[in-house]
């Protein structure tokens, strides 16, 4: 079968690409092995689909820990404003919430699916099921691909838009990196991005399942500190979750590797002088009282005997006996919660995929690579992650809009 632009993909980078293509008049055919398109992207933003995020250029840069220069030029040709204003046009109203995350306003992330596959339809995008075992490669330029059931597809142009490893549920196992590294690509390993923690203390098992609002999160290499942010942890079982949590495994590199220690501030908006007086206010009132009950008016009941054990001050000491020292001790610990960071949580639980194709290889302008002509990447295949927040969704229409242009140029050329 022939075809102007062969899509291996058919997630929100694949899908997004083939449109963008196919509104220059050439003909996409997209190739995808789940029975539906966008399996991953019904369960982003937690079902809900964080579309994008409604920021500025500098903002949406500085959100992209890794390789964020490599995207300036697609970021210029697809910008948030320009999704948005694009799944508008499909008739999906859209909402900007707390931090500048857009979301469907009927928060269902069906319906952006739905309108990706209305607009393929419209589009006459061919989408047929399938497995690519093998891309075709000749005179050193990619031509098409070759499915496990042994059919061919020529192209002029091919785009490898299969994800990374995370969510495996999903269809995103890798298949991809295969597929590049057989034309020549250098593959960065993939590790988990946006994925919970694993820490040492105990506590945050104590607590399990408690989370924790408006603390703020530290953690630091050595005495350099790498992630400080305001936000929400949830304290888990092995240690600790949450949208905070996940945006600060995007800087981090392997904890099993590199010793990363943190603290969570419980009282952000105190400094330690004012919650001291807050305490004094408190044990006044409470004359005759005990420690824990007074405790519960400073933070959730879950944590009073972790803190209570961290400080070596028994729970049920009487306020009258409570002296500077101990004040000093709870003060410290409500402002730095102790965290060693000793792993992340398995791939298969992490949302983003770091790693894959090195960004030297590819073009920042067109995304095809600088190896094999003819071979174009988009999406979370590509070295390339950034946080929680809508941003990775933006990485993957921009790559895919950029790819997308410059293989409806390239058709006219070949």
């Amino acid at each position: 079968m022939d075809t102007d632009h062969l899509i291996i993909g058919g997630g929100a980078a694949g899908c997004f690409a083939a449109l963008t293509a196919a509104s220059h008049g050439g003909r996409c055919l997209i190739i995808e092995k789940n029975e539906h398109i966008g399996r991953k992207l019904r369960i982003t933003g937690k079902g809900r689909c964080n579309l994008t995020n409604n920021c500025d250029a500098y903002t949406l840069i500085s959100k992209i820990p890794r390789n964020g220069k490599f995207l300036y030029s697609a970021f210029s040709r697809c910008s948030p404003q320009d999704v948005m204003e694009y799944f508008e046009g499909l008739g999906v109203p859209l909402k900007t919430e707390r931090g500048n995350r857009v979301f469907p306003v009927s928060d269902n992330a069906a319906d952006i699916c739905q309108a990706l596959k209305n607009a393929l339809r419209k589009a006459d995008v061919q989408i047929v099921r399938g497995k690519v075992k093998k891309l075709l490669l000749q005179n050193g330029r990619c031509t098409g691909a070759v499915t496990s059931d042994g059919k061919i597809y020529n192209a002029k142009n091919v785009l490898l838009a299969t994800g990374g490893v995370s969510y495996p549920v999903t269809g995103s196992t890798g298949d991809g990196y295969e597929l590049a590294k057989a034309a020549g690509h250098t593959i960065i390993l993939p590790t988990p991005s946006l994925v919970p923690l694993v820490v040492k203390e105990n506590w945050c098992s104590v607590a399990c399942g408690l989370t924790l609002k408006n603390v703020r999160l530290r953690i630091f290499e050595k005495k350099k500190c790498r992630f400080d942010e305001q936000g929400e942890v949830m304290l888990m079982k092995y240690g600790i979750s949450g949208p905070l949590t996940l945006s600060a495994s995007a800087v981090l590199k392997n904890p099993s590797e590199v010793q990363y220690t943190g603290t969570i501030d419980m009282k952000p908006a105190l400094s330690e002088q004012q919650l001291d007086a807050r305490l004094l206010r408190e044990f006044e009132s409470a004359k005759g009282g005990i420690l824990g009950n007074v405790m519960r008016k400073l933070m959730p009941g879950q944590l009073i005997a972790p803190v209570c054990e961290l400080c070596s001050i028994p729970p049920d000491m009487r306020i009258g006996s409570v002296t500077r020292e101990h004040r000093t001790l709870l003060i410290k610990a409500l402002k730095a919660m102790p965290l060693t960071i000793t792993d992340t949580r398995p791939i298969d639980e992490a949302i983003i995929t770091r790693g894959g194709i090195s960004v030297k290889e590819i073009d920042a302008k067109t995304m095809e690579s600088k190896i094999t002509p003819g071979l174009f990447f988009a999406g979370e295949i590509i070295d390339a992650d950034g946080y929680t927040g809508g941003f990775n969704l933006q990485i993957a229409f921009s790559t895919a809009y950029s790819a997308g242009l410059s293989m409806a140029q390239a058709a006219d050329i070949y």
